[in-house]
């Protein structure tokens, strides 16, 4: 037979992994000016967009100058800003054209 607190730490562990996350916590979290920084001297990101949710939160696209790389991050109004998206190949996108076919 099982220890109790064994099945229970499986199940928990489960359960976890089963049960939807917020996305600000899809990626590594930290302060935002530790966040900024990091990405800055990774992959030389800097904030080139920015907006506020209806929550409060602040959401903010990075970008390397050679437009290589991209990131978006959630900053809470707690102050802890989470990695929620990445990757490379970041377009501008100047005008959107509101006839589809235009």
């Amino acid at each position: 037979m099982r220890p109790f607190w064994l099945v229970t730490a499986v199940m928990a562990a489960v359960a976890i992994f089963l049960l939807p996350q917020p996305a600000a916590a899809l990626g590594p979290c930290e302060t935002r000016d530790n966040l900024i920084t990091a990405l800055a001297e990774r992959y030389q990101e800097i904030p080139v967009a920015l907006g506020v949710t209806n929550a409060g939160s602040l959401v903010e696209v990075l970008q390397s100058a050679a437009d290589e790389t991209w990131t978006i991050i959630v900053t809470s109004p707690q102050g802890v800003s989470c990695l929620v998206f990445s990757g490379d190949g970041w377009r501008e996108q100047k005008e959107i054209a509101a006839d589809p076919g235009a």
